[in-house]
């Protein structure tokens, strides 16, 4: 039997992750050199209070988990009997993913019967929930785990993300945005426009004076770059902004003539470390990203 994973950092939430029979894998985050495992440490995510708390100056950071970690969830599966489909965030984005093969070594000498098998999304957050749920929809329609791989190989590279940051901070420590530098300066209300590439980093690629044509330039690439966006999932993502997150989705309900499911997400904290509070996006099918 083919069992299911997928990590807090593609936006999965326990409910969701319960709907499609996903298995959850915490990646955390550190606030005041505490540790903190999303879902395991809390069991609903406060996005309020973590925000608020970003907003008072406080700047987690965030840290691979252990091979130790890696085995304590996926051994008791293989131990089973079963195999493994792990639908992850982006792994040019993290070192995790050394430790993860770590561990695979040493689980495949004790289990050289079973399989594992990954779909890296490329994404993080909404880029990568957009992923998770579409796997997630084959995955209950019955489909193989070679189905679903080859599904992958060209559908991950339709899923485009695209959001803007409202503090500069948060990215600017992290480092994880290539080409931001071109857009720092002392401009009041300077928002940068983030996107994930096919290389699966973040990318500035320009930047809006103001939210309301930071908002108009996604919806912008949604109408260019859009690909049967009708047929599926629009999500659409904040960092504890619902107002704006809606305002973005009434300004493409319009744009479509209401004919986009449109999903709302709350960045989860450990990427929400990095982005900050305020902060809007979207995942769409495209073209391309």
């Amino acid at each position: 039997m083919l069992k299911l994973f997928t990590d807090t950092d593609t936006d999965i939430t326990p409910e969701i992750a319960k709907k499609y029979g996903y298995s959850l894998i915490s990646m955390p985050y550190s606030v005041d050199g505490k540790d903190v495992y999303p879902y395991e440490d809390f069991e609903v995510f406060d996005s309020k209070a973590f925000y608020d708390m970003l907003r008072g100056g406080t700047i987690p950071s965030t840290s691979a988990i252990s091979p130790a970690k890696y085995i304590k969830y996926f051994e008791p599966v293989f131990a089973a009997g079963d195999d493994i489909l792990y639908v992850h965030f982006s792994a040019a984005m993290s070192a995790t993913f050394d430790f993860m093969e770590m561990a695979l070594k040493e689980l495949r000498e004790r289990y050289p019967e079973r399989k594992f098998y990954s779909v890296d999304t490329k994404g993080i957050s909404i880029g990568s929930q957009n992923i998770v749920e579409e796997i997630g929809d084959m995955y209950l329609a019955g489909k193989s785990a070679e189905e679903i791989l080859t599904w992958a190989e060209t559908e991950v590279d339709k899923f485009a993300a695209y959001f803007y940051a409202d503090d500069l901070n948060f990215f600017k420590k992290s480092g994880r945005v290539s080409g931001l530098a071109a857009v720092m300066g002392s401009l009041v209300g300077v928002r940068p426009i983030i996107h994930m590439n096919s290389e699966g980093k973040m990318v500035s690629i320009g930047k809006e004076i103001g939210r309301m044509r930071a908002l108009n330039r996604l919806v912008q690439y949604v109408k260019e770059l859009g690909e049967d966006v009708e047929d599926h999932r629009v999500i659409i993502t904040h960092s504890d902004v619902l107002p704006i997150a809606e305002q973005l989705g009434d300004m493409l309900q319009k744009e479509f003539d209401g004919k986009l499911n449109i999903q709302y997400s709350t960045v989860n904290p450990t990427a929400g470390s990095h982005c900050g509070p305020n902060g809007v996006g979207v995942s769409f099918h495209a073209v391309h990203r």
